[in-house]
């Protein structure tokens, strides 16, 4: 049976939410309350729905020079799944209530493992409720089971990697919002800018009303920026490495497989002072 690999609709996944191969993942967060995506899953999700935390399930304990939400450990990412009751058959679907933000880094973890048969949400939380689908609250435990990918980290790149790609001539997109890409703005990091020679590309302007844009208009939009560089040529980035899962979801999305993560992203790059920092467009 061939597998939903980028996104899914809520009303085929409504249909599908009594497959025994179909594993729904709830990765709901929110970087000013850690605990309010939990808060929210125990109140009400998708039928059948376990819950993914972002630092503890979908990132390792923080690190020097790692970024704020470091890439997990390989074994134990595997063994969270085993739990979740994910093996390497398993249909997985990932949604958030963030225009699939967190619920594409669960995406790519999954992808990095070889893992095909993973989609996000198209609409996430927001249009699941809007069309008035099931909804349970109490908490979900499948039955744990064993799980055979291989990690792949040939998709993930470091900062002196990162470095030599751009001066190479690699493509580097930065998916956080333009204020904060050209240091007018920084909430989070200590300090403003961007790895010089990258380029901005928001991961909310893949999005049109909360849902993905058609994979023709993202591939235009995309091989706009590449300018005839190969999708391995592209290494996507954002403050600490989630948000540019999105623009890789998009990627995939719209044909374009094969581009690389930063995991350290900005919050990792600046770990060292002596980095170089850009501002500006």
């Amino acid at each position: 049976m061939a597998g939903w690999t980028t996104l899914v609709q809520a009303e085929t996944l409504a249909i599908a939410l009594q497959r025994d191969d179909v594993i729904v993942v709830d990765c709901r967060f929110s970087l000013v309350d850690p605990n309010a995506g939990e808060s929210a899953y125990r109140e009400a999700h998708i039928p059948g729905a376990v819950y993914a935390h972002l630092e503890s399930d979908l990132a390792a304990p923080g690190q020097a020079g790692a970024g704020r939400h470091p890439w997990p450990d390989a074994e134990q990412f595997r063994a969270r799944l085993e739990q979740w009751g994910i093996n390497a058959q398993s249909q997985v679907v990932a949604y958030d209530d963030a225009d699939g933000a967190y619920a594409a880094r669960l995406w790519f973890l999954l992808r990095v493992f070889g893992h095909e048969k993973v989609a996000v949400l198209d609409g996430g939380w927001k249009r699941w409720t809007s069309l008035g689908l099931p909804s349970e609250s109490f908490t979900q435990r499948r039955l744990p089971t064993s799980y055979r990918g291989a990690f792949d980290p040939a998709r993930l790149v470091d900062a002196g990697q990162v470095q030599a790609h751009v001066e190479a001539g690699g493509l580097l997109l930065d998916a956080r919002a333009a204020e904060r890409f050209r240091g007018e703005q920084e909430p989070i990091d200590r300090v403003a800018g961007h790895v010089p020679g990258a380029v901005n590309r928001p991961y909310a302007d893949n999005l049109s009303a909360g849902r993905f844009k058609p994979p023709a208009q993202l591939a235009d939009e995309y091989r706009a920026l590449m300018r005839g560089r190969a999708p391995e040529d592209v290494v996507a980035m954002c403050g600490s490495g989630v948000t540019a899962c999105h623009l890789l979801l998009a990627m995939e999305r719209a044909g374009l497989k094969g581009a690389k993560l930063y995991p350290g992203s900005w919050s990792g790059w600046i770990g060292d002072p002596s980095r170089p920092v850009a501002t500006g467009d």
